[in-house]
């Protein structure tokens, strides 16, 4: 049903059958990769409303994680590994982008064992859901890791604390925009929450260190 192509290496199709949706592709760690192609077969048709969920265990990882998925209108998916990170971009499909193609190097020389693909034909739907939950959490941490920064000199704040200064910036931003909804409940329009959104990234821009100082506004 499936097939996956490593670079330098020949074409495996002798997938494993771990049960009728579940299916895995075992590779050796070594000679150091950086990219794994995986595709449907020809001929090869999924069941109606479903896809096939691709998941990577890395040598020195106990856990499976999501990479993405193919599906039969997405036959062919391109993925990034490497022992440091783990993403997805898909052929022609620049909403798939995860990783900087040359931001991750493949995986180390110093890794050893196998790399152990996971595939499971689930929902269609449970598969899209999941895929941008995965995508949600990656950019959740790029506004962690990127978008604050610590300005030279100072100490970072932990993250709780930097997580209440958001809380509270967006608080007093959206309040004086709150307006009475059914059953009496206050509500804040959506748009209201974008343009908060924006500004915040703005001033992020301009004033990088501003949450770090006790009086923000």
């Amino acid at each position: 049903m499936f097939g996956v192509i490593v670079s330098g290496r020949p074409v495996l199709t002798d997938v494993q059958t771990i049960s009728q949706t579940q299916f895995a592709f075992t590779l050796p760690a070594a000679p150091p990769f950086s990219h794994i192609v995986i595709f449907l077969l020809p001929g090869t048709v999924l069941p109606a409303d479903t896809a096939a969920a691709v998941y990577v265990q890395l040598p020195d990882s106990p856990e499976f994680k999501l990479l993405g998925g193919i599906a039969n209108e997405k036959p062919t998916a391109i993925f990034k590994v490497n022992n440091k990170a783990i993403g997805i971009y898909g052929v022609n499909n620049d909403d798939d982008a995860m990783v900087d193609e040359s931001a991750a190097p493949p995986l180390s020389n110093s890794v050893t064992g196998n790399v152990t693909l996971g595939i499971s034909i689930e929902p269609a739907a449970q598969v899209a859901a999941n895929i941008t939950q995965m995508k949600a959490q990656a950019a959740q941490s790029s506004l962690g890791l990127e978008l604050v920064k610590c300005p030279p000199g100072n100490s970072p704040v932990s993250t709780k604390a930097l997580a209440q200064k958001i809380i509270k910036n967006a608080f007093n931003f959206l309040a004086s925009f709150a307006g009475n909804g059914p059953g009496g409940n206050e509500v804040v329009p959506l748009k209201i929450f974008q343009d908060w959104w924006s500004k915040f990234e703005k001033r992020i821009e301009h004033d990088p260190g501003f949450l770090e100082r006790d009086d923000e506004s």
